[in-house]
């Protein structure tokens, strides 16, 4: 992702946050906080990720609104001066919940106590068996999982077959 495009998503993720806090008056929108926003390449949409507080009707409730909201959203972004004030799609962002669940497991662990079948039932779930060799490095100290890839130049790899020819020789 450009530099750009991550500014844009910054700048439209702290500017949408300030619209639902300041002038949004929806009564179905509950504690609602923006999380991230991505803005596609040509900056048409925007899918703005969104935490919910509150219980499964409560969210279901507030994502109606926000996407009833989203349009008076978008039409006070327009001081901003953008080129184009992208379409926004809201979505629910779970990994705030993911990770309070994860906390949550990690404390009954340091308590020594054994996590509720609830949590452990909400909890992620657990990746398939590791491959023999990953389990043998694992129980050396060593590192677990492949090496990383690294990245070849433009140069080591050659010019692409289009460009490498001259202009008479297609």
């Amino acid at each position: 992702m450009s530099g750009r495009t991550e500014r844009l998503d910054e700048l439209l993720r702290e500017e949408i946050s300030a619209v639902l806090a300041r002038d949004v008056q929806d009564p179905r929108i509950g504690f609602v906080t923006v999380t991230r926003v991505e803005v596609t390449r040509d900056l048409s949409h925007a899918t703005v990720w969104v935490s919910i507080i509150g219980t499964a009707d409560e969210r279901r409730e507030s994502m109606r609104g926000l996407e009833r909201a989203m349009p008076f959203v978008r039409g006070r972004l327009a001081p901003l001066r953008l080129r184009r004030i992208p379409q926004l799609h809201v979505r629910y962002d779970e990994s705030v919940e993911r990770g309070t669940r994860v906390l949550r497991l990690l404390d009954a662990l340091d308590r020594g106590t054994e996590p509720s079948d609830a949590a452990l039932s909400e909890s992620l779930p657990t990746p398939g068996p590791r491959p023999v060799e990953e389990a043998a490095s694992a129980e050396d100290g060593q590192s677990v999982g492949p090496a990383p890839r690294r990245r070849r130049s433009f140069a080591s790899r050659g010019a692409p077959p289009s460009r490498a020819r001259k202009k008479g020789q297609r």
